[in-house]
């Protein structure tokens, strides 16, 4: 196996030739000190009265709409978080011409902080916010700081525009994902167990030359051209050493 510095070189060499594609999940954040959810340490291993996956349901968001949002404010609202080199490096492939698009199941925002332009948010964003009577828009910030459950200046509930489990992902968002991913000549793949569905078939639309894998942990795509096995913000800060 090549050591990590002959798969750093041989990946400069594949993003030199353009038409790159990034797909990243919580990984990609928690050099940020965002937390993911399967890891040992992650969300979705502490125990809570009820399940994460129930908690962050549509049925129970709107059956116990003040136990969700003990939850969500506490633990899937990270805006004190900075971006780390793998945004900041993403960030800069775009403004080079050389990245295509981030595709993103993140929600937190910090791609666009990096200075990303073209993001694709397929779970949506803790910093859009809608009154569900109204449909007056609200920050993020806005929703932290209001006491318990948060509401419109009509009276009316506000939801965060994130996709929540028995919710569809956005149409037009997944379908935009996947034509860049099949017109990719290289797709990155990083911090994403690829176990999340429908999100993770969307590396079955790759027709392109170069898959590129980066997790802490092995992923078992078939075809992948390089494997990282390193946190995906050590391996992006070296692009442009």
């Amino acid at each position: 196996m090549e050591d990590f510095c002959e798969r750093i070189a041989n990946f400069k060499e594949i993003l030199g030739k353009g038409n790159v594609v990034f797909f990243g999940g919580a990984g990609v954040s928690t050099e940020s000190g965002v937390p993911d959810f399967r890891s040992s340490g992650g969300i979705f291993s502490q125990k809570y009265d009820y399940p994460p996956e129930v908690i962050l349901s549509h049925e129970f968001f709107y059956a116990k709409t003040g136990v969700f949002f003990d939850f969500y404010k506490k633990y899937m609202m990270p805006l004190d978080a900075s971006p780390n080199a793998a945004h900041k490096a993403l960030a800069t492939l775009e403004r080079c011409g050389i990245l295509n698009a981030v595709i993103t199941q993140n929600i937190d925002g910090l791609h666009q902080a990096a200075g990303s332009r073209k993001v694709l948010e397929l779970h949506g964003s803790i910093h859009r916010n809608t009154c569900t009577v109204c449909g007056k828009k609200y920050d993020a910030r806005y929703v932290a700081e209001c006491d318990g459950i948060p509401t419109c200046d009509c009276g009316g509930l506000i939801k965060p525009d994130v996709v929540l489990y028995g919710e569809p992902l956005p149409a037009a968002v997944f379908d935009e994902a996947e034509s860049l991913v099949a017109s990719a000549t290289t797709l990155i793949v990083a911090g994403t167990s690829l176990n999340v569905y429908p999100a993770a078939g969307l590396v079955d639309f790759f027709r392109g030359e170069n898959l590129v894998l980066v997790n802490k942990t092995r992923l078992n795509a078939k075809g992948a051209t390089l494997v990282f096995d390193e946190p995906v913000g050590e391996v992006f800060s070296r692009v442009f050493v």
